[in-house]
């Protein structure tokens, strides 16, 4: 990994707090590829390693305390350590981790998907989001019959072999190393901005399956979706009978109670969900339509003269995630939580904005729901923070313009000053964060945007 630029204030303020954190990636690299167990935890010059967190904050091994807005990756809506999923998890635990049989928690987990997501008739659990794609897939190649997929670029999906290309990487093209050329051929790569182009490509062929995409736009809405964009998606695919299927793995519980097809008024034939659903745990799904999803079900499929697909899973529905997700969704269906936390964000939002005009920062702040994205503006393009519209800039001027190495000096600038946000730059927002939070988020942006524009980066 290479290494920031010498004599900087943010870098030496960073590694005076975390001198721990900097031993144990040193320890990392000798066993673990980078360092790293997940390439969003990317950080130059190393992460932090986290020891505690509770609520809306976490600590560091060093002791340090940050507001956090990682949230589990986005799994955490009800933040750290919630007491009545904590009281779930513990419950279980003393009854058993693993039984490998179906249980009560499973049925009662599935009955609150089937409440709260609009498209959800029937539901099967994963063990991740990336198994839920790829049984997603599945399902809609084998209900229609047809081979291809419609993608949009930049839209991730998981890392399984048939929705690498064209997610965080080979954005004009290409075969991403490790897989099959004849398996990326089976992807249709469009961009996310013109609904005319998808309904034209449905038009010319007789072979694609699905669309899919992130509802909220690239990467959860990084890079946003113009106007009537999912509309006129659900319009053409009804229309050309190709299955629509919304990832919901962010915006599941969070966008609305109903995710974002519950906050759009669009219900697709099928989702996929992870993240919030398990509560924090490990675990994913997919829903959608009875007749598509019957699919799994010997009798259903021999009734409509079907193949059953074939699903396994070692901890599908495992019992410790279902005790959590059952109390996460519970909470979810009868508080309030996405509007909260939602409120918070805009507030963190308008801060931003604040600051960007008091010091001159020609940067943009946006973002959905509960989330918040900070554009920095590589190009140094003219930009007005009060009047930013990033829908104007597409998918090639935000999420194909962003610089990591700009980003990172950011997230560490913000870690020295206490808060830890996401790589995009950007973070998403739990119920439990509050006006404490939302003014130590400011303080701390107001101090990382004057030291990056010390540096020239800003």
């Amino acid at each position: 990994m290479s290494q920031m630029r010498t004599n900087s204030k943010i870098e030496f303020e960073y590694r005076a707090r975390t001198r721990r954190s900097a031993e144990l990636y040193e320890r990392a690299r000798k066993v673990i590829p980078a360092g790293l167990t997940h390439d969003s935890r990317t950080l130059l010059p190393y992460p932090i390693y986290a020891a505690r967190a509770t609520g809306p904050r976490k600590w560091d091994v060093d002791g340090n305390e940050y507001v956090d807005y990682f949230g589990g990756h986005g799994a955490l809506l009800l933040g750290h350590g919630c007491p009545t999923v904590l009281e779930a998890i513990e419950r279980q635990l003393k009854l058993g981790t693993h039984w490998g049989s179906s249980h009560e928690l499973e049925v009662r987990w599935a009955e609150l998907v089937n409440r709260l997501i609009p498209c959800a008739e029937r539901v099967r659990f994963t063990a991740s989001g990336t198994e839920a794609s790829h049984l997603a897939l599945r399902l809609a190649r084998a209900f229609t019959g047809k081979p291809k997929v419609i993608r949009f670029t930049g839209h991730f999906h998981g890392w399984h072999d048939g929705v690498t290309a064209g997610a965080m990487s080979h954005f004009e093209g290409g075969v991403p190393a490790g897989i099959p050329a004849g398996l990326v051929e089976q992807t249709i790569m469009l961009p996310a901005d013109d609904v005319a182009r998808v309904a034209d490509t449905l038009a010319s062929r007789d072979d694609i399956a699905a669309v899919m995409l992130e509802a909220s736009g690239a990467s959860w809405g990084q890079v946003p979706l113009p106007e009537g964009f999912l509309a006129g998606l659900r319009k053409v695919t009804k229309e050309y009978g190709a299955v629509l299927i919304f990832d919901e793995v962010i915006t599941g519980f969070r966008w609305s109670r109903g995710g974002a097809q519950g906050r759009f008024g669009i219900t697709p034939d099928m989702c996929i969900l992870a993240k919030i659903v398990a509560g924090g745990l490990p675990g994913g799904a997919v829903a959608g339509r009875a007749d598509i999803m019957g699919q799994l079900d010997a009798a259903v499929a021999k009734s409509a003269k079907r193949e059953k697909i074939g699903h396994q899973g070692t901890f599908n529905a495992n019992p410790l995630s279902a005790a959590a997700a059952v109390a996460t969704l519970s909470q979810v269906e009868s508080e309030d939580v996405c509007a909260r936390a939602e409120r918070t964000a805009a507030d963190i939002r308008d801060g931003m904005r604040r600051i960007l005009l008091e010091e001159q920062i020609p940067w943009g702040v946006y973002g959905d729901a509960s989330a918040f994205q900070i554009f920095q503006n590589p190009g140094r393009i003219a930009i007005d923070p009060a009047t930013f519209d990033a829908r104007n800039l597409g998918f090639k001027g935000l999420k194909g313009a962003r610089n990591p190495d700009l980003a990172y000096r950011l997230r560490v600038a913000l870690l020295a000053n206490g808060v830890d946000i996401m790589g995009a730059p950007g973070g998403l927002v739990s119920a439990t964060h509050g006006a404490r939070e939302v003014a130590h988020t400011l303080e701390a942006f107001r101090t990382a945007v004057r030291w990056l524009k010390a540096e020239g980066d800003a």
